[in-house]
């Protein structure tokens, strides 16, 4: 069985990755992030996912290697990770009362083969006011969260509904990750 190395230093994707019972490493690599002129959201995902696995596997030729990367969408404008409190405000403020999309893309890499596949779920927020968001922020939940927010701890409470992949939204679609993985001989539901 080939080893897999997750090219994250991601705990909610590590914790996601032992939910399904999977065997792996972690090897974190650092590539820039910014978007390109022009570049649709997907393209940009996609892009980013694919490179973190390249990059890792560069480094560990013989592995086959995860990639993962998650974007909030609104208004075809890309929302990373919170620079600030202001930031984060004004991107949950975006949100407030409105549907947004979160997409996430995983890519596998290994010895010139590559696969890529990318998850949309759409997402409800509540209507926020500026008070709500700064005691959100003063949480510290949303400082590494792209889009200001995570729906597996205390930004649930934000969220009116989603449709789609909940994994997805915490940053790696697993029933998509699982069939990836096992077309790279990867099994799921081992003993870890």
């Amino acid at each position: 069985m080939p080893e897999l190395i997750l090219a994250s230093a991601s705990p909610r994707r590590r914790e996601l990755l032992h939910q399904i019972g999977v065997r792996f490493r972690c090897a974190p690599v650092d590539i820039d992030e910014t978007p390109q002129t022009g570049e649709c959201p997907q393209a940009y995902v996609e892009r980013l996912a694919l490179g973190k696995a390249q990059a890792c596997q560069a480094q560990h030729p013989g592995a086959v290697v995860l990639g993962s990367d998650t974007s909030v969408v609104v208004d075809a404008q890309i929302l990373g990770k919170p620079i600030d409190e202001a930031d984060a405000v004004r991107m949950l403020m975006q949100l407030s009362g409105r549907r947004h999309q979160v997409m996430t893309a995983v890519a596998l890499v290994k010895a010139g083969r590559q696969e890529v596949e990318t998850v949309v779920t759409q997402v409800d927020f509540a209507e926020l006011d500026e008070a709500r968001c700064r005691a959100y922020w003063q949480t510290g939940e949303p400082c590494d969260k792209a889009g200001a927010y995570g729906i597996q701890g205390l930004g649930a409470v934000l969220v009116t509904s989603i449709e789609g992949s909940y994994s997805a939204v915490v940053g790696l679609p697993l029933q998509q990750t699982a069939a990836l993985l096992q077309a790279f001989d990867i099994p799921v539901w081992e003993q870890v």
